[in-house]
């Protein structure tokens, strides 16, 4: 595989990367005026405040990640793990489908929806960043356990820009701790599939439908997409272990 690497993988290249697209994605939105808070107030709050970032940050690493050459290594996995603790991330999608089941759909207007469907990209340049290109770099110098820890820890990091940007402290420690699980589900569905498209994609949907479900009344099952996700999160805890053991993805770091 590193023979069409333009780039050899180092863990400071992956690093450099992961702050770059933090500091991008932070003063775009902090340019933007709108407060994280008030995001779900108007279709235009959420694409000026989220979407527009998301936008400029997904054609930033969509190019840089060319330069390197690393798109293979980034999406696809050399051999996937054993294949049952899949169950993590197929319970994170009930959770999904029980939040898009629970949304009033009759308060969206065509403005919030489509901003709301560009949030999707979330799943692409957050994945990307974490688990496609540090990932790759992480690989080159450390076991596979330390690789789905600090993978997962700065995926939950990232959050706390919102304490930034107008967010309580302690909803941010929350929403941190509800990240580190979700990456390890994410995690655990690229080593399952091999393959993180799909991580991309349920990533993707999954933020779209926790916006969508705190938008106008939620129905009367809204609160179970939460808990059934903190199940899918503590499922993934359990059965990390079995994909990481084994794992022969270590990549060779330059010289």
């Amino acid at each position: 595989m590193t023979e069409t690497l333009r780039v050899r993988p180092k863990v400071w290249i992956g690093l450099a990367i992961y702050v770059g697209y933090v500091v991008v994605v932070f003063v775009v939105q902090q340019l933007s005026g709108i407060r994280y808070t008030a995001l779900g107030e108007s279709g235009s709050n959420l694409f000026l405040g989220a979407g527009l970032s998301l936008i400029i940050a997904a054609i930033l690493l969509a190019i840089t990640t060319t330069a390197l050459g690393w798109w293979r290594p980034a999406l696809f996995e050399q051999k996937r793990s054993v294949r049952w603790p899949i169950i993590a991330p197929i319970l994170m999608a009930v959770a999904l489908l029980v939040n898009l089941a629970s949304t009033d759909w009759g308060s969206f207007d065509t403005a919030f929806f489509a901003a709301s469907v560009v949030l999707i990209l979330v799943g692409f340049t957050e994945e990307l960043t974490t688990r496609g290109l540090l990932l790759t770099a992480l690989r080159s110098r450390l076991s596979e356990g330390w690789v789905w820890f600090l993978t997962s820890a700065l995926f939950a990091l990232m959050h706390l820009m919102n304490a930034f940007s107008g967010q309580d402290l302690l909803p941010t420690l929350q929403q941190m701790g509800a990240a580190f699980l979700g990456g390890t589900i994410f995690y655990i569905l690229r080593r399952t599939t091999g393959s993180l498209i799909w991580a991309m994609l349920l990533h993707g949907l999954w933020d779209f439908s926790t916006f969508a479900v705190i938008h106008g009344t939620p129905g009367p099952f809204g609160g179970f997409g939460t808990i059934i996700y903190a199940i899918a999160g503590i499922t993934a805890l359990i059965s990390v272990a079995f994909v990481i053991r084994g794992a022969k993805e270590r990549l060779p770091a330059a010289a």
